[in-house]
C-alpha cells in the first residue's frame, strides 16, 4: 500500500461517507424515513460515489476490469454495510447515543475493513490464466 493510495481511498471514502451521512440524516430529520431505513438510503446513494472513485482513482493502477471489480466491490460494500447495520443497531439499542453520533462512529469503524477488502480482493490486479 502506498501513502498516495491510502490518501485517495480516504478522500473517496470521505466523499461517499458524506453522501451516506447527509442522505441518512436528511431523510431521518425530515421524518421521511426512520433512522434505520434512512441509513439504507444513505448507503445506496453513497455506493456509486464510492465505487467510481475507488475504481477510477484510488485503484486505477491495479488494472481491475469493470466486469470483475463492480460485483466484487458490491460484495465488499454490502458486507461492510451489513456490519454497519449490525453495529448501528447495537448502538441504537444498547446506548443512549443520538442516532447521528452512533452512525458517525459506525461509519468510521467500518472504513478500515472496507479498505483492506477493496485493496486485497475487489480491485486486485488480474492474474494470468495462462498455464506455464
Amino acid at each position: 500500500m502506498s501513502i498516495k493510495q491510502a490518501f485517495r481511498f480516504i478522500v473517496v471514502g470521505l466523499a461517499a461517507t458524506a453522501v451516506h451521512y447527509a442522505t441518512a440524516v436528511a431523510f431521518a430529520s425530515a421524518e421521511i424515513l426512520n433512522p434505520r431505513m434512512a441509513n439504507v438510503a444513505g448507503f445506496l446513494c453513497a455506493f456509486s460515489v464510492s465505487f467510481m472513485g475507488q475504481w477510477r482513482w484510488t485503484f486505477r493502477d491495479s488494472g481491475s476490469r469493470l466486469g470483475r471489480a463492480l460485483p466484487a466491490y458490491f460484495l465488499v460494500a454490502l458486507s461492510s454495510f451489513l456490519l454497519n447495520v449490525t453495529l448501528f443497531e447495537l448502538l441504537l439499542r444498547l446506548t443512549m447515543l443520538p442516532y447521528y453520533v452512533s452512525l458517525a462512529l459506525v461509519l468510521g469503524a467500518v472504513t478500515v475493513i472496507t479498505f483492506l477488502a477493496s485493496r486485497l480482493w475487489a480491485f486486485r490486479a488480474p492474474t494470468s490464466t495462462i498455464p506455464r
